[in-house]
């Protein structure tokens, strides 16, 4: 019964003191800085809303390849395709060649995902996904050209 008393008393401690610590190698010495130069170079101009949001969309994917439980609406859903599920009509009009259902697509399929078009496309694409005529405007948080925020009179 001893021996029992021990043992259990002996793990008790080895689980409480738990076991050894990792030790982590020490950081790398900071490189020394570099000498100051003072240049007389005139820093750029700031850049305006318009601007900053032009080069945003600019870095906007113009291709998206299908995964495993995809389908058009979810695609034109992602924030960084159109973030609007109503404007998938415009990615299956742009693959045509590629889709011959809207309801089936594959995975593997790369689509073009079109960057440049007219207001009346965007309604025409809403419309015909659903929303009504009268509510056929994208909404202000969606991926649009610069000059169709514009035009909709949302900020940038």
């Amino acid at each position: 019964m001893k021996k029992l008393m021990l043992l259990t008393v002996a793990c008790c401690v080895v689980f409480a003191l738990g076991c050894a610590k990792k030790v982590e190698p020490a950081p790398a010495p900071a490189p020394a800085p570099a000498p100051v130069v003072e240049s007389r170079e005139i820093a750029p101009a700031p850049m305006s809303p318009r601007q900053i949001y032009e080069a945003d969309y600019a870095k906007l994917p113009t291709s998206y390849t299908v995964v495993k439980g995809n389908c058009l609406w979810w695609i034109s859903e992602f924030k960084q395709i159109y973030n609007d599920p109503f404007m998938w009509p415009l990615i299956f009009k742009a693959n045509r060649s590629k889709i011959k259902n809207a309801n089936l697509i594959y995975p593997g399929q790369n689509f073009e995902i079109p960057r440049a078009f007219a207001l009346d496309d965007v309604k025409a694409a809403r419309h015909k996904a659903g929303k009504s005529k009268k509510k056929s405007a994208p909404e202000a948080s969606a991926n649009l050209p610069a000059d169709l925020r514009e035009a909709l009179g949302y900020g940038f």
